[in-house]
């Protein structure tokens, strides 16, 4: 078996790869919903829309459960202390997804002008609310969350659901949301055609634009607008057991650029969110759809990336009681659980992307107005 520091790491990586598998296979049918009532102007094209991602949006889903499930078991301090913390902002998560799958299985179950408007709304709150969550989510975890342990590791929250709404934590989101629709958008123009092409094209430039902006005015924040980060005073044991108060962090403006300052290749991942993203809207624009897709998956890792790369070894820090900040060494479960988990995902994850691929695979093509017109009884 790994030995535990290395497991540690691995796990973290692992964690940043379900992320961003989630943030890209689950990521652009919530931009298509975020897109729903935009790109479609009637009836038979918001079904050409829905009929993009229906097949495949409950099989993304694994992506979402199998994240919160890892961060479940190999970070199980993670877990409880930010269900205490962003209790209120899962839950408004959780609600916004409960439109997905009623209105993909509901909308088209009547044929009725308000009913199906209703619903196509409900899509889009489905599609638009839980990467603006995750985004601020995200901001707040860059500046510290307010929470402390007691002697038996009982975490206490001490700020409020309106305290993670902050201007930052907002910039942030916006970060979030419009990378998102940016996938969403290019996954549109490759799978349409006509019309709905042309709007997704116009919709992918503006928010590869929106999301470039906000993602630099986030960076120049974390610089230069007076947020600390955190460090490390106290030499860590990699391998040692978890106890996230045995340790000593300080705080220090500039903080989240040292693993910059240290590893300079580093530097990469905020320039491929940068580049994939304006090189998403421009093939786009030149009908290089599929390339357009390549370059706005590229976009999330280096924004996802570039987040984990700063913060790195920390995980969730807290801003009442710095040291009690949770980091990759000392949240982890045990030794046993890692390894166990590690052999688990080797075995499982090639078949998800096997299966995930074949499916595309098998549905690929676009997705044409004739063909709504001549199947009126599809499902969705």
């Amino acid at each position: 078996m790994l030995d535990y520091a290395t497991l540690k790491i691995i796990w973290w990586l692992l964690v940043g790869v379900l992320l961003v598998g989630f943030a890209i296979m689950d990521g652009h049918d919530m931009g298509v919903g975020t897109l729903l009532p935009f790109v479609g102007r009637d009836d038979t094209e918001r079904r050409v829309v829905i009929n993009t991602v229906g097949p495949h949006w409950d099989g993304n889903q694994v992506w979402f459960i199998t994240g919160g499930g890892a961060i479940f078991a190999a970070w199980p301090v993670v877990y409880a202390t930010a269900f205490s913390g962003f209790y209120w902002a899962m839950l408004a998560v959780l609600w916004a997804l409960f439109f997905r799958p009623v209105g993909f299985d509901y909308r088209s179950k009547i044929h009725d002008a308000r009913w199906r408007r209703t619903w196509d709304w409900g899509l889009f709150v489905g599609g638009a609310v839980p990467p603006l969550i995750f985004g601020v989510a995200f901001g707040n975890l860059l500046q510290g969350v307010p929470f402390q342990f007691d002697d038996l590791l009982v975490s206490t929250y001490t700020g409020s659901f309106w305290q993670l709404l902050n201007p930052f934590a907002l910039v942030a989101g916006v970060v979030s949301s419009a990378m998102i629709t940016l996938h969403g958008a290019t996954y549109l123009a490759h799978r349409t055609e006509g019309a709905i092409q042309q709007r997704a094209v116009r919709a992918a430039t503006g928010a590869a634009l929106v999301m470039v902006a906000a993602f630099v005015v986030a960076g120049l924040w974390l610089r230069f607008g007076g947020i600390q980060g955190y460090a490390l005073a106290t030499p860590v044991d990699p391998a040692a057991l978890p106890d996230p108060l045995a340790k000593h962090v300080v705080r220090s403006a500039g903080a989240w650029w040292a693993n910059y300052a240290a590893a300079p290749a580093l530097w990469l991942l905020p320039a491929l969110g940068i580049a994939g993203a304006l090189l998403a809207a421009l093939m786009a624009r030149l009908r290089r759809t599929l390339l357009a897709f390549v370059c706005s998956a590229l976009a999330i890792v280096g924004v996802i990336g570039t987040a984990g790369g700063a913060m790195f070894p920390f995980v969730m820090p807290s801003s009442s009681a710095p040291d009690a900040s949770l980091t990759v060494w000392d949240s982890v479960s045990s030794h046993l659980t890692l390894g166990l988990m590690f052999w688990a995902t080797v075995i499982f994850m090639p078949l998800i992307v096997f299966y995930t691929s074949w499916a595309y695979r098998v549905m690929r093509g676009k997705v044409t107005v004739e063909q709504i017109r001549a199947n009126e009884h599809t499902a969705y």
